[in-house]
């Protein structure tokens, strides 16, 4: 059966020099239009290699990526990326960074006042319509990644790409997003791809979470499906035993499983 997106065998290996150095080895998955799949692992283990190879930033250097059934080997719109850096033009408004992706994209199908109009929504998607004439100078950290994420959805990609989008934020403004990406999802319906280190974000965010090994020659170690209704209510799943479960199945791998993948014996 086709999956809306597949990774198939994908091995990398980088040329050092040291010599060769295998960053992933046979890493295979397939994802379903609308899931959300966080990916986790030590620092290391490929996590971003992943990424940037479905985003068609790498190119793998075996195997490869299904995308509708095509093959993904350069960037395109239809896998938009959103950074832990938000990497917002500085001397550009919040409107004008977003502005600058619609354009891009959509120049030769919406008009100019349809550009604006698609503009303004999707700052307004993430809470950020009040801000339009604000350069990036002038606002928060997560305001500025609010930002990085309305100018992604903007594109409308077919597949969100999350490298760390939170990892720089303090606590109470990573819950904040958190909250705002999983109001987008719940919206849009969008298929959406995230490289995290925090278990209870995974947790709370995720449909799958996909855990890496170890590197080198990383690999899938486990994938845990997470069937928690939506919408989810951070406070009521402090006390959920499903959730708590599906926390400590991440944290086991973490520390004793992460050298072993699925099917290897112990």
């Amino acid at each position: 059966m086709n999956s809306y997106l597949s990774l198939e065998n994908i091995n990398m290996t980088f040329n050092t020099k040291s010599g060769a150095f295998c960053a992933l080895d046979e890493v295979s998955m397939r994802i379903d239009k609308g899931e959300f799949i966080s990916i986790i692992g030590h620092s290391g283990c490929g996590k971003s290699t992943v990424l940037n190879i479905v985003a068609g930033l790498l190119q793998a250097s075996a195997g490869g990526v299904l995308l509708e059934n095509r093959e993904v080997n350069t960037p395109g719109p239809d896998r938009a990326v959103v950074f832990q850096n938000h990497s917002l033009l500085p001397w550009l408004s919040v409107y004008d960074n977003v502005r600058l992706a619609v354009d891009k994209v959509f120049s030769s199908c919406k008009s100019k006042k349809e550009r604006h109009d698609w503009t303004v929504e999707n700052l307004a998607l993430v809470h950020m319509e009040h801000a339009l004439d604000k350069r990036p100078s002038e606002i928060s950290g997560g305001m500025k990644q609010r930002v990085g994420i309305a100018r992604a959805l903007a594109m409308e990609p077919k597949v969100l790409l999350m490298d760390e989008p939170f990892g720089a934020l303090d606590a109470l403004t990573r819950a904040h997003l958190q909250d705002s990406l999983m109001e987008i999802h719940a919206r849009l319906k969008n298929t959406v791809i995230m490289i995290t280190h925090d278990v209870d974000e995974a947790v709370l965010l995720s449909d799958r979470i996909v855990m890496m090994t170890n590197g080198p020659a990383a690999s899938i170690g486990e994938i845990l499906r997470i069937d928690l209704a939506r919408p989810r209510q951070r406070l009521a799943l402090a006390d959920d035993g499903a959730y708590n479960h599906y926390r400590a199945e991440v944290l086991r791998f973490l520390y004793e499983r992460q050298r072993r993948p699925a099917g290897e014996a112990a």
